[in-house]
């Protein structure tokens, strides 16, 4: 046998001297960077992100006025133009929330505002904030649950939510989503059988009061319509379609919707009539004659408060009064009636020195804070309305959207409050309001 000389095995040296300092080194670093991130903890908080531009613009969304450039964003320029717009040169709405502007706070120190209270009372009702949903026709226009959605966010804050004749979800839809107080908006038709119908259908499911509407006796010239060809309902047309087709967001939602028709309208008809046929029916109802006369007949068929929104002057509030009317909303219709009208804000404080104080008022148009809502209550009035500002946030991201118009709404005018000093509505009185000197709005 051959003899194989014996391998000598020759071991490997060992790294371990290089590797400990590695080691060493990355043991170092990561306690170094738990070090950091603990100190990030202990100042910042990490937020998860969002996918979703319209989810995180939204979310960062600081005031009403964002709200609105999302609903922008999001409708169709024609559908955006009739929320958003008011009669001829729009002067009117844009004196209503400018008149808040002439105003400034007086705010008292060391009042001990640890508890703010923002509830209050109207027509015997407590509510959370002096605060009611306006109604608004064609409400699904921006939303597919319009109504619906509004009457929900209305009645979990237990606030009133007054639903319109030219809705698109019926008086028994409404009230089959909410528990909360409900009103219903009419107006002095010429078919009166058909107005005595809804009145009915109304108290039947519960409806507290009504509120007619009286600054209607032809429709106001609405130029931003004009000029885009926008009708209720939409006529389609190559704009149309475009305009649909470059909202994809709106247009998804508005198909696989069912038609958006005049609920109400259609409900006391029988059901009879498209969107179209009703709306040419509806421009032949508003009736020019009306006169403080046709108040009885509300009377005579209506069990509950009455409230007549569309008053312009001292005068008319004074007649409203001893005509015996519950309440009072000061009112242009947002600027969409008569341009040139007054700013309600600037009605309150005379109105109500000339009725003394005993009639309840409500400021309709141009709420787009909640220290607006505070300047309002100063000058005499018990409750203010939303209308447009809901709108812009179901018109932005649907139901979640009127919930954080509201929030913004409460959060800023407990915060004023705060920081005027008041913590009650009974503390929010005319000696917190000054007048801005003129030249310096």
């Amino acid at each position: 046998m051959k003899s194989h000389p014996t391998a000598t095995l020759t071991p490997k040296r060992s790294n371990s001297s290089s590797v400990a300092p590695l080691v060493v080194a990355l043991l170092d670093r990561r306690k170094a960077y738990m070090g950091i991130i603990r100190t990030l903890r202990s100042v910042a908080r990490f937020s998860v992100p969002t996918l979703s531009r319209q989810k995180r613009r939204f979310e960062r969304a600081a005031n009403i006025a964002d709200l609105r450039l999302i609903a922008k964003s999001r409708l169709p320029h024609g559908i955006f133009d009739y929320i958003d717009g008011a009669a001829e040169d729009e002067i009117t709405m844009r004196r209503n929330a400018e008149a808040f502007q002439q105003y400034e706070f007086v705010p008292r120190i060391l009042r001990n505002v640890s508890n703010i209270d923002t509830s209050t009372t109207f027509l015997g009702r407590t509510l959370e904030s002096p605060l009611l949903f306006s109604p608004t026709g064609f409400t699904r226009i921006a939303h597919s649950q319009g109504e619906l959605s509004v009457a929900r966010v209305a009645a979990r804050h237990g606030l009133p939510y007054c639903l319109s004749t030219l809705s698109t979800r019926s008086i028994e839809e409404v009230a089959a989503v909410s528990n909360g107080p409900k009103w219903f908006q009419v107006y002095v038709w010429r078919d009166r059988e058909l107005v005595k119908d809804m009145l009915a259908r109304a108290q039947a499911c519960g409806y507290e009061a009504i509120m007619l509407t009286v600054d209607t006796a032809v429709l106001g010239r609405r130029e931003r319509d004009v000029r885009r060809g926008f009708t209720l309902p939409p006529k389609l047309g190559p704009g149309t379609i475009i305009d649909g087709i470059t909202h994809p967001a709106w247009t998804w939602d508005f198909i696989r919707n069912e038609p958006i028709t005049f609920s109400n309208i259609a409900a006391s008809r029988g059901n009879t009539g498209t969107a179209v046929t009703l709306s040419d029916f509806i421009s032949e109802q508003f009736e020019p004659a009306l006169s403080w006369d046709d108040l009885e007949w509300f009377r005579a068929n209506w069990n509950g408060p009455i409230i007549l929104k569309g008053v312009q002057s001292v005068a008319d509030a004074v007649l409203a009064q001893q005509h015996g009317i519950d309440a009072v909303a000061l009112s242009n219709h947002g600027g969409r009636q008569l341009d040139s009208a007054p700013a309600p804000l600037d009605l309150l404080a005379p109105v109500a020195q000339a009725t003394g104080g005993t009639l309840p008022l409500i400021c309709d148009g141009g709420i787009r804070r909640g220290s607006d809502i505070v300047k309002a209550i100063a000058l005499g009035a018990s409750a203010c309305t939303l209308g447009r500002s809901y709108l812009y946030g179901l018109g932005a991201a649907g139901e979640p959207g009127i919930e954080r118009v509201l929030t913004m709404l409460t959060d800023d005018m407990t915060r004023t409050m705060s920081l005027c000093g008041v913590r009650t509505i009974s503390e929010i009185t005319p000696e917190l309001l000054s007048l801005v000197p003129v030249g310096r709005i």
